[in-house]
């Protein structure tokens, strides 16, 4: 997973202090880097490109903002390079991150290293400086674990609380941290470290745990991003493997969306740093991923084939974020309805990606964040 780093070139105007995106060639992170070279800011742009199709998100940044666009190929626990990258940064937004549970499982060292350890350091980095910079932290619902005791009514298709108010507003940040996987424990760890780190040295830092954030940019796999991955699938005429019975609900935001929230974040890290906001679609972008499926049918005009396996471990059957907390003291827009969103990201991935061979095999898919 590691790659050799490359120097940080001096910024093309002297005196320039750039914002650090570690991950920035990632899913969200390359369109918050878009978002902030459009607004005039010069952007370090920190990954490791370990993931699929990460490339081209950085190719596709650099076309569009040669003269914004610093880039470190750097690991996120290369001290020095962390160091180096956040050295002279106003702020740091921080998705660099191991992201599939799956993954965790089979290597629950590496998955510590890279999201706990990772994250360490960079705090580490930032509380050296005379005034350090804010730091925004992408975390997960994850932390809140399995979710069990919540009793749960099947109807029609998808899962939902039996408690009225949870059914209207979802999960809030009172709920008890419940770490659960090994992804889930080493994001949960970072997640503390971050709100600690504005308690004992004063760095002001912000934690979105994220729900489901999908969009353009998003090349969804069988491990993580599902959305794009359902929809990447039915394009190519190719069956799902769902694990559970996809009645499961999750609530998904669109990364335009999600980008906003961030924004919110730094603007008002003065009077929100070492406080943590769910971010997510909410309640009235709760969908389960039958619902979703029949959706993708409808906008495409073709059935897609399923196939059911057991479920997975620290699988929520219901996850909906009360996203009160973050609308009001972060000043957030209702976020855009996830039918226009989902065909915002299909329009997309028409475009993005040529229709590939049916296969025989089913590719699975598993709910991460």
């Amino acid at each position: 997973m590691s790659r050799r780093r490359s120097a940080v070139p001096k910024p093309v105007i002297a005196g320039i202090r750039p914002i650090l995106v570690t991950g920035g060639a990632g899913f969200i992170g390359c369109n918050l880097v878009d978002r902030l070279a459009r607004d005039g800011h010069h952007v370090i742009v920190y990954d490791v490109l370990s993931r699929s199709g990460v490339e081209a998100n950085l190719a596709w940044l650099k076309e569009r903002h040669p003269a914004k666009i610093t880039t470190m190929i750097a690991d996120i626990r290369d001290r020095a390079a962390l160091a180096e990258a956040a050295s002279r940064a106003q702020a740091v937004f921080h998705y660099a991150a191991q992201v599939a549970v799956t993954t965790s499982m089979v290597d629950p060292i590496d998955d510590f290293d890279v999201n706990a350890r990772g994250t360490l350091l960079l705090l580490d980095a930032l509380r050296r400086r005379a005034e350090p910079p804010p730091l925004i932290f992408a975390s997960t619902n994850k932390v809140y674990g399995g979710l069990d005791d919540i009793a749960l009514d099947c109807v029609g298709d998808a899962y939902l609380p039996r408690d009225t108010r949870l059914r209207r507003h979802g999960v809030s940040e009172e709920r008890p941290l419940d770490f659960h996987t090994p992804y889930g424990c080493s994001k949960g760890s970072a997640d503390q470290y971050v709100l600690d780190w504005a308690r004992s040295f004063g760095v002001p830092t912000v934690v979105l745990r994220m729900s489901c954030i999908y969009g353009p940019h998003q090349r969804g796999t069988a491990d993580q991003g599902w959305v794009a991955h359902f929809v990447r699938q039915a394009i190519a005429c190719r069956p799902l493997t769902i694990y559970g019975d996809g009645k499961q609900v999750r609530d998904i935001l669109h990364v335009g969306d999600a980008v906003e929230a961030y924004l919110a974040a730094w603007r008002h890290s003065p009077k929100a740093h070492g406080r943590a906001f769910n971010l997510g679609g909410g309640a009235a972008n709760a969908v389960s991923l039958l619902q979703i499926i029949r959706e993708i049918e409808k906008r495409l005009r073709q059935k897609i084939k399923i196939a059911f396996e057991d479920w997975r471990p620290g699988d929520q059957r219901y996850f909906v974020a009360d996203t009160r907390r973050a609308r009001e003291e972060l000043g957030l827009r209702a976020p855009l309805d996830w039918r226009n969103g989902l065909a915002d990201l299909t329009d997309w991935l028409l475009q993005a990606e040529k229709p590939s061979p049916p296969s025989r095999q089913p590719a699975s898919v598993e709910l991460a964040s």
